[in-house]
């Protein structure tokens, strides 16, 4: 049987408006890289030419999400049935990672600046131009990569998003330490950096920690979850619901439930109720990509509060089991439901249309069923029936 592949219909839009926003980011980035360092170093600005090098790192951060955002548009395949959107995800936690290595080299700087404010040269003041007009770049490149990413509902944009504020950080760091340098306050640029370098690597291990939260399957919110067992028990012929997990696949969700039925409808008619359940949450839930419904016949807690847990065999054994215990002077039967409840089984039993015109006979069989039945370890009930069996 050929594997049953998630259904998945790639957004064009969403795909377009990511790769267009990155690219806007990445225009920024390879100018701010050329114009710091060349300027930096004309203008024997240390602290520029190190700006530099962090919008080169954006440049790497940029292209990582260009590469992921390619491959997690592909649609579900065997290798992957249930899509690419982890590969978000992983471009996720590599930029957290980033980010929180970004941090902890300002600081690492900044503290090396300290240590030898005698050896920072003076700077030109184009260089502090330079530096107001990359921090006025980086923050509106920030506020237009985070409207989209909220738009979208990418964690992926919105972790690069928040490393163009970084860097825009870092450049207000830069500024502030070379006006200080111009007016002979140079310890005001590392101690700025410090502060701005706790911030920056608080905010990749926030990211680094979201993401490998996805990666082990963490469930929704509680106020998710119930919004989502809402409207599973909301569907019609679900008696109960008592089990219901949830995982992130990046801006989707993935979930399973266990729902109650009445014991005694068709196998057909309780995978009838199982899809309406499932349909119902993909309706009213846009964020799940699929939900899996699984269909029992009462609560698995009932077995496991049982005393004594008794194993039944398989259908063939109980059907040669039921024919012994109606005996020779029963008849055969021509069709058997089984019903399995708890630790027993209730079968239904349909006779011959010849055996079903003596009412005597039919008084005298569920007799014997009675008796046999108080010492039976695997059936209930037997119920004789004298309509057409269903086919």
């Amino acid at each position: 049987m050929p594997l049953e592949l998630l259904p998945e219909n790639p957004d064009p839009t969403r795909y377009q408006e990511s790769q267009k926003v990155t690219w806007v980011s990445v225009a920024v980035n390879i100018g701010l890289t050329i114009a710091q360092i060349f300027i930096g170093l004309m203008a024997n600005a240390q602290s520029l030419v190190a700006d530099g090098f962090h919008s080169l790192s954006d440049l790497v951060a940029d292209f990582m999400v260009l590469l992921a955002n390619y491959h997690s548009r592909h649609p579900a395949d065997e290798s992957h049935p249930y899509g690419h959107h982890r590969i978000e995800t992983a471009a996720s936690l590599a930029l957290g990672l980033l980010l929180a290595g970004t941090g902890a080299a300002i600081l690492w700087s900044a503290g090396l600046r300290l240590q030898h404010l005698d050896d920072v040269p003076p700077v030109a003041p184009i260089a502090l131009w330079t530096a107001l007009a990359a921090l006025m770049a980086k923050e509106g490149l920030f506020r237009y990569m985070l409207a989209v990413a909220e738009k979208l509902r990418s964690p992926m944009l919105v972790a690069n998003a928040w490393h163009a504020r970084s860097d825009a950080a870092s450049s207000l760091v830069v500024a502030v330490g070379l006006g200080g340098s111009l007016l002979g306050y140079r310890f005001l640029d590392p101690v700025a950096a410090i502060i701005v370098g706790f911030m920056i690597l608080r905010m990749g291990l926030k990211f680094t920690y979201e993401a490998m939260r996805e990666l082990v399957d963490t469930a929704l919110t509680d106020e998710e979850v119930e919004r989502i067992r809402t409207t599973l028990r909301g569907t019609s012929g679900v008696l109960g619901l008592h089990e219901l997990r949830t995982r992130r696949m990046a801006h989707q969700v993935l979930a399973d439930a266990h729902i109650q039925v009445d014991a005694r409808i068709s196998v057909s008619e309780g995978h009838r109720i199982a899809e309406m359940a499932r349909n119902r949450v993909l309706s009213k839930h846009p964020e799940v990509l699929d939900v899996l419904v699984h269909v029992d016949a009462e609560e698995d807690m009932e077995r496991e509060r049982l005393s004594t847990v008794i194993e039944l065999p398989e259908r063939e054994a109980l059907l040669e089991h039921l024919r012994n215990l109606l005996g020779a002077e029963l008849p055969q039967f021509e069709k058997t439901l089984l019903h399995y409840l708890g630790n027993r089984v209730e079968a239904e039993i349909f006779l011959p249309q010849e055996i079903c015109l003596d009412a005597n006979q039919i008084l005298r069989m569920e007799k014997i069923l009675a008796e046999r039945l108080s010492s039976d370890p695997y059936f209930s009930a037997v119920s004789l029936n004298c309509r057409i069996a269903p086919k």
